[in-house]
């Protein structure tokens, strides 16, 4: 037995199936269920209750793992994609990316100073507010744990999909394009996913600010941290 659970297909298999009962429980119930919520939680059960450990899940964990960098690649095309709108909005996109990639890092930052965390800690959790890919490779150049920073980007985006429509609400933000900024950099895919719900125009936007926020905050990185 423990010699089936070490093979890669379990860890896949997993993965897949949780995503799939994620998905079924947004269907389910669209205002409540996040399928990255779902999906996660779901894993985090399976190895607490099942023979299956996490060694064991890793094994297929990291064949998924692996395929991160090829879809990071895979946001440039949505900017092509979505050219026409990236220089019709050029200015917005712009703006509402380096504020939001600014105020993530330098906010992490001094709190991570001011709480005295360990280099290692900061590191995995400042570049919480972009995509995973992104995010795992910045923090493990930098001395930080992938991991850890793959955990806090999903921590950030569940954050933001969860409370985001309340704080368009209590600051009566009207702008789709706007709102569609606000999510994308604060959530990425998480962020946008809701986005999508709320409008086509926010969802675009916010699928848009995913990649500029990720080159933004790279940019950044290089000269500050």
């Amino acid at each position: 037995m423990i010699s089936v659970l070490s093979l890669p297909i379990v860890g896949i298999l997993v993965t897949i199936a949780c995503y799939v009962a994620g998905n079924a429980a947004k269907k389910l119930m669209p205002s409540l269920a996040v399928p990255s919520i779902v999906g996660n939680s779901l894993i985090v059960l399976i190895i607490l209750f099942t023979p299956i450990t996490l060694e064991q899940y890793m094994i297929g964990g990291n064949i998924i793992i692996m395929f991160i960098g090829p879809v990071t690649v895979i946001l440039a095309l949505k900017i092509y994609q979505q050219r026409e709108q990236l220089k019709a909005n050029i200015i917005p996109i712009l703006g509402g990316c380096i504020a939001g990639s600014s105020s993530s890092l330098f906010s992490v930052w001094f709190f991570s100073r001011l709480f005295d965390l360990d280099n290692v800690i900061t590191m995995s959790i400042l570049p919480k507010s972009v995509t995973s890919a992104i995010a795992m490779e910045l923090s493990v150049k930098s001395g930080g744990l992938g991991n850890l920073a793959i955990s806090m980007v999903i921590a950030t985006g569940v954050l933001s999909a969860s409370f985001a429509p309340l704080f368009i609400k209590i600051f009566k933000l009207k702008d789709p394009i706007a709102v569609g900024i606000a999510m994308g950099s604060s959530g990425h895919a998480l962020g946008t996913a809701t986005a999508i719900q709320l409008g086509e125009t926010e969802g675009a936007m916010s699928g848009l600010s995913i990649p500029v926020m990720g080159i933004i905050t790279s940019i950044i990185w290089v000269f500050f941290f």
